[in-house]
């Protein structure tokens, strides 16, 4: 019997070909087996790349057969390298079924770096980055996408989403009726021609939708910033310490020095501190 091969989680590019890296390229030419979300869409890449490994699909509707049949050939074997259409492959996207038997079966996974969108769009943001949850998609139906809004009224850190060109309006219209003007970014067809940021509060952003019809189109990660806290929630005594700190070190540790000397919340004071400078 074959050594147990092992399961390559491969991030492809998000739009600029040229960020695949050359350990991705040599696993994707190297296994025996290619597991694509959608193997029309990746043979585009993988003929960009003149790899010519046999591929085979796995997506939402057919994860579970593919998982037992890839699991019995990584056994076999025959390693597989998992992508996804673009980025790195189960966040918002499949694989975690494959991932979880493999694990559940003594099957080697690896997982390579590389690009994701979610990450992409919040470093180059300027929101807090110290702490942040990713949603990935919102729900469908108009109930939950307001329970799910609302639930950031009070969220004392940064909220990342993915949403889709035909809701992204609509999206962005109930940020603004649930949340006011919190401050948003929405990152829209990152490392393409037309990469695009739009930060500021949510009519900025509508403004923005609404001028041109392309501006509605593409994928876009919608960014949301923490909760405000205004500085007069935090003594005064805390605030004049976070100033005096922050002329000789960065916010972000001036921050912690104060939270932990006062016993309040870091993120509260880091928030203070950045709409001070404001």
């Amino acid at each position: 019997m074959n050594d147990v091969a092992t399961l390559y989680i491969v991030p492809t590019p998000i739009g600029n070909l040229n960020d695949i890296s050359a350990r991705a390229i040599e696993v994707l030419g190297s296994v025996s087996w290619i597991a694509a979300e959608d193997t029309r869409h990746s043979s585009r890449l993988l003929q960009h790349l003149n790899i010519s490994t046999k591929t085979l699909s796995l997506h939402d509707h057919n994860e579970d057969k593919r998982a037992a049949m890839l699991c019995e050939r990584l056994k076999g074997g025959e390693a597989v390298a998992l992508i996804s259409d673009a980025g790195t492959p189960l966040i918002s996207d499949p694989g975690f079924i494959l991932v979880r038997r493999c694990r559940e079966q003594g099957i080697p996974v690896c997982a390579l770096p590389g690009p994701c969108a979610a990450i992409t769009a919040l470093s180059a943001s300027g929101l807090p980055t110290d702490k942040f949850i990713f949603e990935g998609f919102l729900p469908v139906k108009s109930q939950a996408r307001e329970s799910a809004v609302s639930a950031l009224l009070d969220r004392p850190y940064t909220s990342v989403f993915y949403e889709a060109p035909r809701r992204i309006l609509d999206t962005v219209t109930l940020i603004q009726r649930v949340l006011g003007e919190r401050h948003i970014v929405v990152a829209k067809e990152l490392t393409k021609t037309f990469e695009t940021y739009v930060s500021g509060s949510a009519q900025d952003v509508i403004d923005y939708l609404t001028s041109e019809a392309a501006h509605q189109k593409g994928e876009f990660v919608v960014m949301i910033g923490p909760a405000h806290i205004s500085e007069q929630e935090i003594p005064f005594e805390a605030m004049s310490l976070l100033h005096t700190l922050c002329e000789h070190i960065p916010l972000k540790k001036a921050a912690a020095v104060v939270a932990g000397h006062y016993g309040l919340k870091k993120n509260a004071l880091y928030q203070a501190g950045l709409d001070a400078k404001e």
